[in-house]
Parts: structure tokens; C-alpha cells; sequence
């Protein structure tokens, strides 16, 4: 009997991780798994990250999930697997920095900085043409101005 709950204490589970990886591995949304259980997405979010999680918990995830709860229970952690899933690049992710363009198969590079840097020019570029249309402004202005200041000058 020690030498079972040895072996339990010993195991390097995490109840969240295990629900995280079986959702991920069907392709559900943490929405789609939260609407499946009647609860929020955040909770699913607050229970994916606890590494112990209630049976009954448990039970509600493998249900939703169609899975046997020992799988949860059990799952052991792969720490290269873990940091192959942590690293891994997901569609609409910001870490996805390549696409496959539409209709043939070139690959198009987006480098982050490359677009920060580009976005950092159209904006310097903004805020010229504002500054000149400020001076063109100003100018009005003064040419308002001077023109009223002669009407008045008219008028006396």
C-alpha cells in the first residue's frame, strides 16, 4: 500500500496540463469546451493551469472531452513534450511569423521587427504631413488675420 501511494506521490502529473493537451489534440477552443460544460472560458483558462484539479472536476472535463478520467488523473509530464507544446507556433498566434500565401506555395516571411520598424516609418510620416498641414494652418490664419486688420482699418 505505501509503496502505491509512493508511486502516486513520485508520478510528475499535472491535472491542467492533461486537460489542455487532450483539448488541444481534438482541436477544441477553450469556448467550445467551456459551452460543452456550462461553464466560462476562464475557468476552463484558472483549471488548465492547477496541477491538482478535484475528481468531480476531472470527471466534468473527461466527460466533456470523451476521454476515461484516469487519463487525466495519470498523464504523466514530458518535459520536452511540454516545451514542444509551449513553443509550438498556432494559427493566429503572434509567434506565427510565416504563411503560405493563397493559391501557390511560396512562403511569405513576416518579420515582427521588419513590421514594427515599417509601421514606425508611416507614423513618422503622419506626423510630418500633420505639421505641415499645422504650418499651412498657421499661415491662414496670419493671412485671416491680417486681412481682418486691414478691413478694420478700412471701416475707421
Amino acid at each position: 500500500m505505501e509503496t502505491v501511494e509512493q508511486k502516486t506521490k513520485n508520478k510528475n502529473t499535472h491535472h491542467g496540463h492533461a486537460i489542455k493537451r487532450f483539448r488541444t489534440t481534438l482541436g477544441k477552443k477553450q469556448e467550445a469546451l467551456a459551452a460543452d460544460m456550462g461553464i466560462s472560458q476562464t475557468l476552463v483558462s484558472f483549471y488548465e493551469k492547477k496541477q491538482v484539479i478535484e475528481d468531480e472536476m476531472i470527471d466534468k472535463f473527461a466527460k466533456a472531452l470523451n476521454v476515461a478520467p484516469e487519463l487525466i488523473k495519470e498523464l504523466e509530464e514530458d518535459p520536452v513534450t511540454l516545451i514542444i507544446e509551449n513553443n509550438t507556433f498556432e494559427e493566429g498566434s503572434i509567434a506565427n511569423i510565416s504563411n503560405i500565401s493563397e493559391g501557390n506555395n511560396n512562403t511569405i516571411t513576416n518579420n515582427p521587427i521588419e513590421q514594427i520598424l515599417e509601421l514606425t516609418k508611416e507614423k513618422t510620416t503622419l506626423y510630418e504631413r500633420m505639421l505641415e498641414l499645422e504650418k499651412r494652418m498657421l499661415e491662414l490664419e496670419k493671412e485671416k488675420s491680417a486681412l481682418l486688420e486691414k478691413l478694420l482699418k478700412d471701416q475707421k
